[in-house]
């Protein structure tokens, strides 16, 4: 399983990124599919998650901003990330559990600021 994240960088507050995960070494369309962030200093914390179905769940924080999706066709995942603040800045990670093992990538950084 390889989980690879890119998209992310720096922008002014309200800005937008489109965050991808690229996979492979699993069936992709079969399992839910999750983003988290880490910011400096904090624990890793869910962003939002993507059912092989389409059905979405995002976390308080976030909703109204970020959209989850994916294309089970590309293996990949994404992240639009809109209206962006400075609290969203942070490590954005894609997960998902294979088989009872969480699998993450190494990351894509976000930073918000003026």
């Amino acid at each position: 399983v390889q989980l690879v994240e890119s998209g992310g960088g720096r922008v002014q507050p309200g800005g937008s990124l489109r965050l991808s995960c690229t996979t492979s070494g699993f069936t992709f369309a079969s399992f839910l599919m999750s983003w988290y962030r880490q910011a400096p200093g904090k624990e890793r914390e869910f962003v939002a998650h993507i059912s092989p179905g389409g059905t979405t769940a995002v976390a308080d924080a976030v909703k109204g901003r970020f959209i989850i999706s994916r294309d089970n066709a590309k293996n990949t995942l994404y992240l639009q990330t809109n209206s962006l603040k400075p609290e969203d800045t942070a490590e954005y990670f894609c997960n998902v559990n294979y088989y009872a093992t969480e699998y993450w990538g190494k990351g894509t950084l976000i930073t918000v600021s003026s």
